[in-house]
């Protein structure tokens, strides 16, 4: 159970370490830290608001309280410092009360989402070594207690099962807080404070180890981009152990700026929107297939969306088309940020003009991200070409959690990580967007990024969503095949209008879609991404 520095999680190099000490970015502060602060700065200010099913709140001295509490009752219970436990519980109070404890005595949350199940969470448990797991009595019609009823039969280390909620044959969530007995032994800034997955689609999870010193850093930075400060309302509708939502600025940056975090229980309008009006959000994040939904949900609502100033979108490539249709329709500013749980985040500002924000996906936080934009062969492309992005920096990790095969593969040799997109870069430092790598498609030599001919296709005011992906070709290796969901009450389409609609906008011939289906939704992933590996397949298989 011993963690190895520099083994079960790579390192910066100490030049790196004492430059972004010598910049401020490191300031020597941990996750505990930062709450004991704040609720000495605002003890009364609230922190957190759970309003399903009923509203619940909790001040800033309050949730420093729990935190304590809860803290001492997993000490009570053997669960110390550099522990490892697998915290798979949906947006509620208790989700944000189970980490500060954890952060307070060094344990190490594991963050699993909602939507896992016994493949990924018995990974999770085994991989780690996890003494514990939390989790809700029921989510969305699942019974977590009978999936970690099974974990726990396959995982012997596996010591405690907490429950929000009723506890079933495991221990109630609510029974574990006691009284402190004294200051708690918790961690450095330089060391870890939780593991996090990876964004990937295929396979089980990489686990991302992120220290308190550079997951801060971000935070700051991100709130200064965004503005964030005590005014701040962020709505969580996203997953909230997913990156994006935590810390782009997310819930955790709006508690470093001492605001106030909603917890949304569902992510549609019809949850989202009178939340909206309720708790006078200022502030929300939304992956691209959501904000579609809320775009064309908002001019039918009846709710009053008029404190919401600023929409962040991520997660996944927004399209230009979809992006203009964000502010008009819901009265706010647009931002994209591209990032990724690795590391490296990017923003459009709030000065930059309108086509900078739809047309890009932003610039990175820090004077100190490097990037790099190299060829198949690691060479520099030219500027404003594109390439693949390579990126290393105070907030990006080097090295993925036990993982020495894949961090040979996934980061070069002077520390620069392999993120996987094609990216190019504007005179003004702001990135595109072309997509994932394994995401092209090699049309018999040809190469089409899926985004170009999805911007294309949505610009068809009969079409709501619009996927391209691959399918094998006997002949030329691969094809293209669009997959179209209709808006509601549209004059039905045929392919053939939608390949036309492609051709007329000027395109080259090899990137209009060789096929065209017509699905009423996508797959998924956990984070409400759009699964392209399951539509691959389901193309593979038809």
């Amino acid at each position: 159970m011993t963690l190895t520095p520099g083994v079960d999680a790579p390192t910066w190099p100490p030049e790196f370490a004492e430059r972004y000490r010598a910049a401020g970015h490191w300031r020597g502060e941990t996750f505990g830290g930062m709450l004991r602060e704040r609720a000495a700065a605002h003890p009364d200010r609230i922190a957190l608001v759970d309003p399903a099913p009923e509203r619940r709140t909790w001040t800033y001295r309050e949730l420093d309280a729990r935190a304590d509490r809860l803290a001492a009752g997993f000490l009570a219970r053997g669960i110390t410092k550099g522990d490892r436990v697998v915290v798979q519980l949906p947006n509620v109070g208790e989700f944000v009360e189970v980490v500060f404890a954890l952060f307070r005595i060094g344990a190490l949350p594991v963050y699993a989402l909602p939507a896992h199940r016994e493949t990924e969470i018995s990974h999770f448990c085994s991989f780690t070594e996890a003494v514990a797991y939390v989790v809700p009595d029921r989510h969305a019609g699942f019974d977590h207690r009978d999936l970690a009823a099974r974990i726990r039969e396959r995982t012997p280390g596996l010591r405690h099962v907490f429950v929000a909620g009723d506890p079933g044959e495991h221990t109630a969530l609510s029974e574990v807080p006691c009284e402190p007995s004294g200051p708690f032994d918790g961690p450095e800034p330089h060391e870890l404070a939780f593991l996090q997955l990876s964004g990937g689609t295929t396979g089980l999870n990489k686990l991302i180890p992120r220290t308190h010193d550079d997951y801060l850093y971000s935070l700051r930075g991100s709130d200064e981009i965004c503005g964030v400060d005590g005014d701040t309302r962020f709505l969580v509708v996203l997953p909230a152990a997913h990156n994006f939502p935590m810390s782009s600025p997310g819930w955790l940056g709006v508690l470093y700026a001492g605001g106030t975090a909603v917890l949304a229980p569902k992510p549609d309008p019809a949850t989202a929107f009178p939340l909206i009006e309720t708790e006078r959000i200022t502030m929300t994040a939304l992956v691209p297939p959501l904000a579609l939904v809320w775009t064309e949900a908002a001019s039918a609502t009846g709710h009053d969306l008029s404190t919401l100033e600023l929409v962040l979108v991520g997660g996944a490539k927004y399209s230009e088309q979809a992006a203009r249709r964000l502010e008009p329709a819901l009265g706010c500013t647009l931002m994209q940020v591209f990032g990724m749980a690795e590391g490296l985040v990017n923003y459009t500002r709030r000065d930059d003009d309108t086509e900078t924000v739809v047309t890009t996906q932003g610039r990175p936080i820090s004077p100190d991200d490097d990037v790099r934009i190299v060829d198949d062969q690691d060479r520099d492309v030219p500027e404003g070409e594109f390439g693949h992005l390579l990126t290393r920096g105070p907030y990006t990790i080097r090295g993925y959690w036990r993982a020495p095969d894949h961090n040979r593969r996934s980061f070069t040799e002077d520390g620069f990580y392999r993120t996987g997109d094609i990216v190019r870069r504007t005179p003004t430092g702001h990135l595109v967007v072309e997509g994932r790598a394994k995401d092209q498609i090699n049309r018999g030599g040809e190469k089409i990024a899926p985004e170009e001919v999805e911007n294309i296709i949505l610009a068809h005011p009969s079409v709501h969503d619009v996927s391209v992906v691959s399918v094998p070709d006997e002949y030329l290796g691969e094809r293209s095949l669009a997959y179209v969901i209709l808006r509601r009450g549209a004059e039905p389409l045929k392919p053939a209008a939608v390949k036309r609609f492609v051709r007329e906008r000027g395109i080259a011939a090899y990137k209009i879609p060789d096929l065209v289906e017509f699905v009423d939704a996508f797959p998924r992933t956990g984070v409400g991404k759009i699964s392209k590996t399951q539509l691959r397949s389901a193309a593979g298989q038809a």
